[in-house]
């Protein structure tokens, strides 16, 4: 099985600051790193590095090579990514000592592909492929509509957050992925208690996968056995330096769990341990762990009480 990740790619521009700039203010930054990130290739290397088979579908400049080779390099198949004379997609990211992280984007190529592309991808795809969407790309809804005329499973990473867009593809969604304040920003919750009895009464037919940062993550979905009975992980305990891409990371591990075989339960708490070492490094796609750092901190760490 394939997961086609129709997703973002950025350079990021990571600046370490005492806190965020505020209005009218000059600082000087601790340190700076250009590194390879984007909502999409982080789930991309996250994806390749838990062991599944991933193609990411996405658009960079042609002058970028060292993109390309440094996703080769992670296991991430980049056939399907165009080369065009757009810019590529970065991001400006501060980062304050508490390991806090305040986030720019600018599209740039991300937001040039075609419909052609699009279908050209999707003919590829065969029953028990999945295709992964964020929401740095354009055609979001358009892929969607293609992957159910596949018959390909779509899950969602609503990320930057359009409620409008959301609510408009959710019937087109079989697993949606969101944090806390994206689903308290779905529902019209004004907190996350609310936010998680609500969601399944107003979308009772809608996987979830809720993550609730150092509270664990949430899970529910249609079926008899969960409609009443939520699944809820605790995270695990750890020192974080930077959270830039815990929850791509968390994304990746889940769904190559998912797609082995592997019971819910037991993917969650994966993708829970996946995300806890990736917090205590700097950076994006290089702070994602391999399946091997997630069996060794797992055999290592009591595993969080979950119902």
């Amino acid at each position: 099985m394939t997961i086609y990740n129709v997703g973002s790619i950025n350079l990021d521009h990571l600046y370490q600051l005492d806190h965020f700039v505020r209005p009218g203010e000059t600082m000087a930054s601790d340190s700076y790193q250009c590194l390879l990130g984007g909502k999409g290739a982080n789930q991309s290397v996250a994806l390749a590095k838990a062991g599944a088979q991933v193609k990411h579908v996405g658009a960079i400049h042609h002058n970028d090579q060292a993109i390309i080779k440094q996703l080769e390099s992670l296991g991430v198949d980049t056939g399907l990514i165009k080369q065009l004379d757009v810019p590529t997609g970065h991001a400006i990211i501060q980062l304050t000592k508490e390991a806090e992280n305040s986030i720019i984007l600018y599209q740039g190529a991300n937001h040039a592909l075609t419909e052609a592309q699009v279908d050209d991808v999707l003919s590829q795809a065969v029953a028990g492929d999945w295709v992964l969407l964020q929401n740095e790309t354009n055609l979001i809804e358009y892929t969607m509509r293609k992957a159910q005329e596949h018959n390909v499973k779509v899950a969602f990473n609503p990320a930057p957050m359009d409620v409008d867009l959301t609510k408009q593809v959710l019937s087109l969604v079989d697993l949606l992925i969101v944090n806390e304040v994206e689903a308290m920003d779905l529902i019209g919750a004004a907190d996350i208690d609310s936010a998680i009895e609500d969601f399944p009464k107003a979308y009772p037919d809608l996987a979830v996968l809720m993550t609730l940062g150092k509270a664990g993550v949430c899970y529910f979905d249609g079926s008899k056995s969960n409609a009443d009975n939520k699944i809820s992980v605790n995270a695990f305990s750890v020192d974080a330096v930077d959270t830039t891409a815990a929850g791509d990371t968390f994304i990746g591990f889940c769904l190559s769990s998912i797609m082995k075989g592997e019971d819910i339960t037991k993917s969650i708490i994966r993708a829970c341990a996946a995300s806890a070492i990736c917090v205590t490094r700097l950076g994006a796609a290089s702070s994602i762990p391999t399946e091997q750092e997630v069996d060794e901190f797992l055999a290592k760490n009591s595993l969080p009480n979950k119902n």
